[in-house]
């Protein structure tokens, strides 16, 4: 099938600023192998090249997920497994996944992350374990995402603090700097700029100057985003969620991104140095729509596949 022509929308359609169509260039989106499922064909509704990360959920088989990333690999995508300690067993479990996914989709980047489970399944419970077992390098994984919080994690400092965040974040701009990997900070998705704005300043402030791919909720009900808002810990920013929801008038309409992307643009084009590099999508709406929605606002184009490892 051939692949679409993306263009900006005539006058009818959003507005695309320049600063917008910069700030999109390259996104990335989430699916899961159970979303992948109902597309009949990611070619028509992302860029060629676009980096998909597979969410891998508890539950959820590594066959399902080595047929997921092979399917959008053999499309022409970048695929981005995740790959979450809490639910690996142990290091022949960890050796498998690489080679399953190597061998079989070509995979050679992941998101390497602590997973959602309160307690581990087995010798693993943080990102770092995984990433200090040399696996990845070993296998030529060269590209390592690791999350971000802009707005904090109750489950990593139960008190409300960002002290364990923080130390994990100087570890992980160590381990960028004495290995090859090309890391980058891959986020929870928020509503609100002001707060990411301050985080990311922060940041590279007190040494951390790992890019950023900041989180980004695609359009999706405002029931369905404070839903998984509440449930994924989402801090401060939550709150644009809840004024809107006092607005009877706004309650029944999709929530869109696109105060917070252009807000976030804006301050990018203002402050070229300011370090979140790409916007990653979460489909909670669908991913057709969160699709549409990066296009239509300035997202056509992304890098070659083999560009973007």
């Amino acid at each position: 099938m051939a692949l679409l022509n993306f263009r900006k929308k005539d006058a009818a359609g959003p507005t695309v600023t320049p600063a917008m169509e910069r700030f999109l260039d390259g996104f990335s989106i989430e699916v899961m192998p159970r979303t992948a499922e109902k597309i009949d064909d990611f070619r028509a509704l992302l860029p060629a090249g676009t980096r998909v990360y597979i969410a891998h959920i508890e539950g959820t088989t590594i066959e399902d997920m080595v047929a997921t990333a092979r399917r959008l690999a053999n499309d022409g995508f970048a695929v981005m497994p995740h790959f979450p300690a809490r639910i690996i067993r142990d290091e022949a479990m960890l050796a498998d996944w690489i080679a399953r996914y190597q061998g079989e989709a070509g995979v050679d980047q992941a998101l390497v992350l602590a997973g959602g489970l309160a307690a581990p399944t087995g010798d693993y419970h943080c990102s770092m374990q995984l990433l200090e077992s040399g696996l990845f390098d070993k296998a030529g994984f060269r590209r390592l995402h690791v999350a971000g919080h802009p707005e904090g994690n109750r489950d990593i400092d139960p008190d409300g603090s960002d002290r364990n965040v923080s130390e994990a974040l100087r570890w992980k701009q160590s381990f960028a700097e004495r290995t090859d990997a090309t890391v980058a900070l891959a986020t929870q998705f928020c509503f609100d700029a002001a707060p990411v704005i301050d985080w990311a300043d922060r940041l590279k402030a007190g040494g951390i100057d790992l890019p950023i791919h900041i989180g980004i909720a695609g359009p999706a009900k405002l029931q369905t985003l404070i839903k998984f808002a509440v449930a994924c810990g989402v801090g401060p920013s939550v709150k644009v969620l809840q004024k809107r929801a006092m607005d009877v008038s706004k309650l029944l309409l999709p929530y869109e991104p696109t105060d917070v992307v252009a807000a976030l643009a804006r301050h990018k084009a203002a402050h070229p140095d300011f370090n979140i590099e790409q916007v990653h999508f979460f489909p909670l709406g669908g991913i057709k729509a969160t699709a549409e929605w990066a296009r239509t606002h300035g997202g056509a184009a992304a890098q070659p596949a083999a560009a973007t490892a």
